[in-house]
């Protein structure tokens, strides 16, 4: 019997861990809109990019290429409408917002 493992039943939630990645409401937005663009056939897998500067939800239309999409969160925008990004495949921006819901409200993702 391994005595090193432990079972963490209550972990504590963090404010200043929730810092660096979405809020759970944010990621239910971001995955709601993925089952309907899988479900749909656009988007095929996604992935996450987390750094100390931002954290990006990666969308992909095949898992062997570079990512179609990336909706990003900055923890420290320059700017307050640069809080929330959507990026293509060079890191061009294509939209901005400060609220996540307006980014990604009544976008044609085919033609972005």
């Amino acid at each position: 019997m391994n005595r090193n493992l432990k079972l963490v039943i209550n972990n504590i939630y963090s404010e200043k861990n929730s810092q660096y990645f979405f809020e759970k409401y944010e990621l239910k937005i971001i995955l709601d809109l993925y089952a309907k663009m899988v479900s749909e056939g656009s988007w095929k897998d996604y992935g996450l990019n987390i750094s100390s500067k931002q954290v990006g939800f990666c969308v992909f239309k095949n898992a062997t290429e570079n990512a179609m999409y990336k909706i990003c969160k900055n923890f420290k925008p320059i700017n307050k409408n640069l809080k929330y990004l959507i990026t293509d495949s060079k890191d061009k921006i294509l939209k901005n917002s400060s609220e996540l819901k307006i980014l990604l409200k009544n976008i044609n993702w085919k033609k972005l």
